[in-house]
């Protein structure tokens, strides 16, 4: 089964195939950028996938070959970059289900930092990023400077933030920006191949890793962890699933 659903023209829209949600953003000839009335539409399209049973994987991609986003309007810096970016951003970070995002081509500032939210981040050949903040003479929100020390460590991250510089696609593989990185031909298959493997796992399991994996990177894990492994010896999908298993 399959369904979508767009907001006004350009605004970003969401698909169902099955098991996997796909947002998608829609301005190609303006970069894929992420304007503020956009923000809202995505909050609305991660409360809808999140209620949905069957939805086992969420995709973030963008439209066309050559920008995966070019991030935050930059016209609407001044007057309508608040506090509401930031917070979509950590709700796609914290987002229940595992995330992909699907970098179509190029990511530059907000973008990137969209792009760290997510768990797994495929990327096409030929591709580049660059943050632009220090340049424009902004200092940039806490919870993407985190992301980015957490994903390429410090070093890494000073070199993107205090230099502007471009790296290439090899280079946001070699220092984790990206978790994968393909020919352009090939991102959908990955992506496919991605998703399979997640829906081979036992959802609540890894809903709950995720919650914890998360938490120790940002200093917060407490026990629950403990809880969680301790309800999945003895829980009857594990049994279930050790049960399938060849004997040896």
């Amino acid at each position: 089964m399959e369904k979508q659903k767009r907001a006004k023209d350009g605004q970003p829209s969401l698909s169902i195939t099955a098991a996997v949600a796909t947002i998608r953003l829609e301005r190609p000839a303006e970069h894929n950028r992420i304007d503020p009335d956009d923000i809202p539409v995505l909050r609305r399209y991660l409360e809808e996938v999140n209620a949905m049973q069957q939805v086992r994987v969420l995709v973030f991609t963008g439209t066309g070959t050559k920008t995966f986003s070019s991030g935050f309007t930059v016209g609407a810096i001044l007057q309508r970059l608040d506090r509401s970016f930031e917070d979509l951003l950590d709700a796609i970070e914290d987002f229940a289900l595992p995330t992909i995002c699907a970098l179509n081509g190029s990511a530059y500032g907000g973008a990137t930092d969209l792009a760290l939210c997510c768990d797994f981040r495929i990327g096409v050949r030929g591709t580049v990023m660059f943050m632009p903040a220090a340049r424009f003479g902004l200092h940039y929100y806490p919870g993407g400077l985190r992301r980015f020390v957490a994903a390429v460590g410090l070093a890494q991250a000073k070199r993107i933030f205090l230099t502007g510089q471009t790296l290439r696609a090899e280079e946001m593989l070699r220092i984790g920006f990206l978790t994968d990185l393909v020919p352009r031909s090939a991102l959908r298959k990955r992506v496919a191949q991605y998703v399979a493997a997640i829906a081979q796992c036992a959802p609540g399991v890894v809903k709950s890793m995720k919650r914890q994996l998360n938490a120790i990177a940002t200093g917060g894990a407490d026990g629950s962890s403990r809880e969680a492994y301790a309800a999945s010896l003895a829980s009857e999908e594990l049994r279930r699933r050790l049960a399938t298993l060849p004997k040896h």
